[in-house]
């Protein structure tokens, strides 16, 4: 049986339950009601009577007034031996063992319900002098009233139960509808996969309260796939693109070991260069290689966090760039600055940003580097960026109109900005009103700075 059937059954037989004990109270309580008034107006005769001699009472006996109840429609006197004194109404009354008991006062004076030549009679038996008076009322007009209660009890159960039935049912659907909704939204994932699909929460109770948290979770394994699908997109992009930049140097390394294997009696100068190009050509692979290796690492993938005087980084990559750009200059205005970083990737990541710096540097321009508590600040004086290619400078291998005829796998800048952004930085690039680029960078500072002369200005004239 389905859950909504259930429910709706269970509040169903709770609600009939209720309402017929509510009812069957009812009815014996309006049954003891009425009852109880013929029950007073016999006590009420029986009170006129009481003390009365049997003699006396077999010439009559007295009634109470109107308001009291009026006499008993039957009565009778009797001896207690049983013998009958008197009889009024028209009815003899049964002498039977309570009525016996009370005649010869063994017993206290009792009411019952005794049949009559097809009567129901309400009868009272009081001891008197030397015998008893039975006092008895018709329960004709008490039937009726009862029966006629007992019909309309039964149809407003009847009703009640079936009105309960109803309410419960729509009640049952109207709480077990998320519940329906979020089985059908379960069943459409596991057969479509699509986990777009969301469910409108239409109350603040425990049901609204699951369908929220339902939401939540397609929300979270819609944002898992989608980051796990552009992984996957990247991953095969990565491959692809790497296929293609290794090519070339493989090829040309490939060509010059052949021509070196092939052609023992070269000449010095000649197997000299064709060596300088092999150890150049290995160079640029281990580059590409390592920049590969780099990009191809998961965003938190082993980042080792701590306190990097970032000053002192920055300064270790202009001497680099220095000796690896002999015919640029480079002007560096440092300060100390203290920030909570990966030193060995920090490191990838200036080498890098300096190396395109000098890359795009005519002989003989300087290219200026200053770090403050405002982040670093690299800027040449090259030819600048092409409005077209600032969009995408910082994609994996994507090379500038001015940079595809040199050497280069298009890996550095977005090496540089993969590593900023697992610092929780940002890496900008844009074009100087008098010509160069400017590549701005921004990072957190560390949670606690050194004191002392760690936080000492570096200034650092340029070196030749």
């Amino acid at each position: 049986m389905p859950l909504r059937q259930r429910v709706a059954l269970v509040s169903a037989v709770g609600v009939a339950v209720a309402l017929v004990l509510a009812l069957l109270i009812a009815y014996f309580v309006v049954r003891s009601e009425v009852r109880g008034q013929i029950d007073d107006s016999l006590k009420a005769q029986a009170g006129l009577i009481a003390g009365g001699d049997l003699r006396a009472l077999g010439e009559g006996i007295p009634a109470p007034s109107p308001s009291a109840g009026g006499p008993a429609q039957y009565s009778q006197v009797v001896a207690s031996d049983g013998t009958v004194v008197a009889d009024f109404g028209g009815l003899r009354l049964p002498f039977d063992a309570v009525a016996r008991s009370v005649a010869t006062g063994q017993g206290a004076n009792a009411f019952e319900d005794v049949h009559v030549e097809g009567s129901s009679l309400r009868m009272l038996v009081f001891g008197v002098g030397g015998g008893a008076v039975e006092l008895a009322r018709p329960l004709e007009a008490v039937d009726r009233v009862t029966a006629k209660l007992r019909l309309i009890l039964f149809l407003i159960c009847v009703g009640g139960v079936g009105v309960a039935a109803a309410l419960s049912r729509l009640a049952a659907r109207r709480v077990l509808t998320p519940l329906a909704e979020v089985a059908s939204a379960a069943q459409h994932i596991s057969e479509t996969e699509d986990l777009t699909r969301r469910i409108e929460v239409r109350s603040d109770d425990e049901v609204g309260e699951l369908v929220r948290r339902f939401n939540l979770m397609l929300d979270s394994l819609e944002a898992s796939r989608t980051a796990l699908d552009r992984s996957v997109k990247d991953q095969r992009q990565l491959v692809a693109a790497a296929s293609h930049a290794l090519r070339t140097p493989v090829t040309s390394l490939r060509t010059n070991v052949e021509i070196l294997q092939e052609t023992p009696n070269l000449a010095d100068d000649e197997r000299h260069e064709l060596l300088s190009d092999v150890v150049e050509q290995i160079d640029e692979l281990t580059t590409l290689v390592a920049s590969l290796i780099e990009l191809a690492r998961e965003p938190a993938q082993s980042v080792h966090f701590e306190p990097v005087r970032l000053d002192e980084l920055v300064d270790q990559a202009v001497v680099r760039a220095r000796r690896n750009a002999p015919t640029v200059a480079f002007d560096a205005k440092l300060e100390s600055l203290v920030i909570d970083g990966d030193r060995e990737r920090l490191v990838r990541a200036l080498n890098n940003l300096l190396d395109n710096a000098a890359h795009h540097s005519p002989a003989g321009e300087v290219v200026e580097v200053s770090l403050s508590d405002d982040g670093l600040r690299v800027r040449d004086h090259g030819s600048g960026i092409d409005p077209a290619d600032l969009p995408h400078i910082f994609d994996r291998f994507y090379r500038g109109t001015d940079s595809r005829g040199r050497p280069g796998s298009g890996l550095g800048l977005a090496i540089v900005r993969k590593v900023i952004e697992q610092h929780n930085g940002l890496v900008t690039a844009r074009n100087a009103p008098d010509g160069g680029a400017i590549f701005d960078v921004t990072l957190p500072p560390a949670q606690s700075k050194p004191t002392g002369s760690e936080t000492a200005s570096l200034r650092r004239p340029p070196r030749p």
